[in-house]
């Protein structure tokens, strides 16, 4: 998966390079992380909120996390959970249309919202005395929504033109949804979040009101709060906005059941907008909180991270068929998928690509990974651990989804050692486990032929 749990900060960690030789493995420092503090509880209504204070900036970072993703929608009503990521800034009872962003942004804030298959989270980024404001807006979108046929009309056209600009149009663009449907037929992740246009608009105001009526509750959610606020005010504040809000019935949580692949699929995909050949090879992978997903994010950043990696000397160095290559692990809360991209150079054909790449994958099983990659990739993670967290918003953000899928919140201060446990042979072994001949599903751009002859 595209992993969001790097959750230390360059100012609160003192960084011991490594020294010595490889022998002297156990012996290395690391880096040395000063804890994150936090306290975590849950209201009679079912919402856990986790609090981090911390007063180094004036500033506050506010996260409402629900545990609904595109994976909860009904198959002929695919969108919904993308859809209300939209809804949701529309306004409610209490806040007129169009004002939530400026009331937010006349603050001297910032917001936004996501979705993923397994999640859809909101959040402000604002100067730290104007916290009430978030937790009222919070509040409000959770108890007082308003759905209304002027909202959905609206959104219905917007989440159309995100559509046709970020996938019809676009070279490439509709990749990830022919993967999903290629690697996890048959189950809730064989469609993307942004769902089908059709489906969104058959859907009828009643089913919209229904979804909101069913996933936007306290106990679906999850309220993390990181920044400059006192303590006891701010669990005040909380119970006050939120505590009113009724819980809901418990969520029904969709069965991810897959077939086992017992031989190889491939799959071309014809678009007149295609430029440059590319291909992608995937494999099914285990779920996020899986112990293997840490052998194998190191493992994929030894293939494909920065111009050192295997195929990137290999396919865009050596042989020079491809305009760029990747690998990336994608996992999800309960299935993930492997791949390797490339992109190839012009003339050179989609069966090369997937030789080289098919090459590389099974050298990689046959003799494993040197000390040499092994260390460069464990240095890789310490370093994203040392320097990608600075904000507020991200602890908030990162605290929220370490209780949610992990059910530990305190990973925020010990994920790193899981990462500095895997072993080199461990990533030999996942290597073998995963990326199987019979288990790869190959999906292929072509370039249409009119193109190919310019």
């Amino acid at each position: 998966m595209i992993r969001t749990s790097f959750l230390t900060l360059l100012s609160a960690i003192v960084l011991m390079p490594f020294s010595g030789s490889a022998k002297d493995e156990a012996a290395a420092p690391h880096v040395v992380l000063k804890p994150i503090k936090f306290i975590e509880y849950d209201l009679p209504n079912g919402l856990h909120v986790i609090l981090h204070e911390n007063h180094a900036a004036p500033v506050v970072g506010t996260y409402v996390l629900y545990h609904v993703g595109s994976k909860n929608e009904r198959p002929d009503r695919t969108g919904f959970a993308h859809f209300f990521e939209h809804l949701m800034f529309e306004g409610t009872e209490n806040i007129p249309r169009g004002k939530i962003d400026k009331y937010i942004s006349g603050a001297g804030g910032n917001l936004n919202a996501s979705t993923s298959f397994d999640q859809t989270d909101y959040f402000f980024n604002l100067p730290s005395n104007q916290l009430k404001l978030a937790l009222w807006i919070e509040s409000e979108r959770m108890m007082h929504a308003k759905i209304d046929e002027t909202g959905v009309e609206t959104q219905r056209k917007v989440v159309k033109e995100e559509k046709r600009r970020s996938y019809d149009n676009r070279p490439y663009g509709s990749l990830f949804e022919e993967l999903a449907k290629l690697v996890f037929k048959g189950t809730p992740y064989a469609w993307v979040p942004i769902g089908s246009v059709q489906y969104i608009d058959e859907a009828k105001i009643e089913e919209f009101r229904g979804f909101w009526k069913t996933y936007y509750l306290p106990n679906n959610a999850t309220l993390a709060i990181a920044g400059d606020f006192d303590l006891e005010t701010t669990k005040q504040l909380v119970a006050d906005y939120f505590g009113p809000i009724p819980r809901g019935p418990d969520i029904v949580r969709p069965k991810v059941e897959l077939t086992a692949q017992t031989a190889p699929v491939k799959h071309d995909v014809i678009k007149a907008n295609t430029p440059l050949p590319a291909t992608l090879h995937a494999w099914r992978a285990p779920k996020e909180t899986d112990p293997d997903a840490y052998p194998l994010e190191l493992l994929v950043n030894i293939l494909s991270s920065g111009r050192s990696s295997r195929l990137y000397k290999r396919l865009v160095e050596k042989e020079q068929a491809a305009l760029q290559v990747e690998a990336f692990p994608f996992l999800l809360e309960s299935a993930g998928v492997l791949g390797v991209e490339a992109i190839g150079q012009r003339g050179i054909t989609l069966d090369q690509l997937d030789t080289l790449i098919s090459e590389e994958v099974e050298r990689l099983k046959k003799d494993g990974v040197t000390e040499e990659e092994f260390r460069k990739a464990l240095n890789q993670k310490e370093a994203e651990f040392a320097g990608s967290f600075g904000a507020m918003s991200t602890r908030a953000k990162n605290l929220a989804r370490y209780h949610l899928f992990y059910g530990d919140a305190n990973l925020i201060n010990t994920e790193l050692d899981r990462y500095l446990a895997v072993k080199r042979e461990d990533l030999q072994r996942v290597a073998n486990k995963y990326f199987t001949t019979e288990g790869v599903s190959i999906l292929r751009f072509p370039v249409p032929a009119a193109t190919a002859e310019k």
